[in-house]
């Protein structure tokens, strides 16, 4: 029997069809993801940006933190970037669509403007629930590989052109969040997606050069440092990395530069969860948890305040770095001896 792959599940497109009423009823609206966007979080925006200009929206990106540089490309095609302007770039938008995120607090210093605002955001993700929603109309789904393959779900329904910077949106989308189509998250789906936006016009060397082959020379001396800090417990396969406190100036590059930085301990072999302790300064360290085989990571976040999914997520906790890496790894061994 022949699958179609690219059919979209049914109660995907109820959720799109019932969002998309609200979607195009406004006509300026604001699109925003977590912050430190990533790959997953910056082509969402781009491609709906791109999607929704077609309709005549006025859309503006209005995110926590500053877009990213090595997505700069993504800006292209009229996509207007309103971040610098903070909270005040919402108060003319009828509307907010939230995308690649489960947690309204993951939108840092714009979650407080973003809970007052008199028309609920309208939520696409992939994650699992987080404890505060962004809002409670969603197009949400676990099984989707990035919130990018929702966005293709979304251009489908809608009836919308998927041009070439679309198709590079997307495509940066599902690369990014499979890590190069390597994660267990990258199904036949997202491969006959990403295969659509390849059709559309997209280069896969050209977008492998641009997001893994380009590094500046900081990253690698960056990485350098940290790769002295591996730990290893293999008794329990735990393996744990450290990027100190003033690297990332000292080397002079961005948060998206840690990138697959998690992914040396987690190479390591026996282990089954890796952790990687980024220290932020002022009391308070971030911290990815990446897990192999039936380990939940998410779990184990939650018992900090993060989350994220089942093999991949994230919290941000408050202490100095010796304090919270003790506790995250006691956690951790924990889970890990029991399961």
């Amino acid at each position: 029997m022949v699958v179609d792959t690219l059919q979209i599940p049914a109660a995907r497109r109820a959720a799109i069809e019932a969002l998309a009423p609200e979607l195009l009823a406004a006509k300026r609206i604001a699109l925003s993801t977590h912050i430190n966007a990533d790959g997953d979080g910056c082509g969402s925006e781009s491609a709906l940006a791109q999607l929704l200009m077609q309709k005549g929206v006025d859309v503006r990106i209005v995110n926590p933190t500053p877009w990213p540089e090595m997505f700069r490309y993504l800006l292209d095609g009229g996509v207007k970037d309103h971040s610098p302007k903070g909270a005040a770039a919402l108060r003319d938008v009828e509307r907010l669509v939230v995308l690649d995120i489960s947690d309204v607090g993951r939108l840092g210093n714009l979650a407080d403007a973003v809970r007052a605002l008199p028309n609920k955001p309208l939520v696409i993700d992939h994650h699992l629930p987080g404890r505060e929603p962004p809002g409670p109309l969603m197009v949400t789904d676990t099984t989707a590989c990035a919130t990018g393959e929702l966005i293709y779900d979304v251009a489908v329904v809608l009836g919308l052109e998927i041009t070439p910077g679309i198709a590079t949106a997307i495509y940066t989308a599902l690369l990014t969040d499979t890590g190069g189509f390597r994660f267990s998250n990258t199904s036949s789906r997202c491969l006959a997606v990403a295969s659509q936006m390849i059709a559309a016009g997209v280069d896969p060397e050209m977008m492998y050069r641009r997001i893994y082959a380009s590094v500046p020379v900081g990253r690698l001396k960056l990485v350098s440092d940290a790769l002295r800090t591996i730990e290893v417990d293999a008794a329990v396969g735990l393996a744990t990395i450290d990027v100190e406190a003033g690297a990332l100036e000292r080397y002079d590059v961005s948060a998206e530069d840690l990138d697959g930085v998690a992914e040396y301990p987690r190479s390591i072999v026996g282990t089954r969860l890796a952790l990687l302790f980024r220290d932020l300064g002022h009391g308070k360290v971030k911290v990815s948890f990446r897990s192999i085989g039936d380990v939940d990571a998410n779990a184990i976040a939650k018992q900090f305040g993060g989350g994220g999914h089942a093999k991949a997520s994230g919290a941000l906790i408050e202490g100095a770095l010796a304090d919270v890496k003790a506790k995250v790894t006691a956690a951790a061994r924990a889970v890990l001896a029991n399961a």
